[in-house]
């Protein structure tokens, strides 16, 4: 059974910094793609970054490229999601999927899944 638990969250000023972590189990990481989504008040979900199986290829959404970072430790389960520079608008609920390695990761980020509650709060706010 698919299982994350991401962490990282928090309440953060405007051009602060925040670095998020997805810890996965259930299923063998390493061959798959993750993405960070995030679900915020009265919008829809929407992929903030997409990553493969090797790192090597990455998506950022157009509003946070050149602020958030991508990477991912096979060893440890885990991606991370590095945000800088944050930005009220970078609001919301994150949350991390796995998709079939033989997605782009233009397709994961494209894709429009609820999180079922879980995911870290971040807050962007003076």
């Amino acid at each position: 059974q698919l299982q994350f638990v991401e962490s990282g969250g928090g309440l953060v000023q405007p051009g602060g910094s925040l670095t998020l972590s997805c810890k996965a189990s259930g299923f063998d990481f390493e061959r798959y793609g993750i993405g960070w989504f995030r679900q915020a008040p009265g919008k829809e979900n929407e992929g903030v970054s997409c990553v493969t199986i090797d790192d090597y290829y990455t998506y950022y959404k157009d509003s946070v490229k050149g602020r958030f970072t991508i990477s991912r430790d096979n060893a440890k389960n885990t991606v991370y999601l590095q945000m800088n520079n944050l930005k009220p608008d970078d609001t919301g609920l994150y949350y991390c999927l796995a998709f079939d390695p033989y997605i782009t990761v233009q397709d994961m980020c494209a894709k429009v899944i609820n999180s079922g509650g879980r995911g870290t709060q971040v807050t962007v706010s003076s």
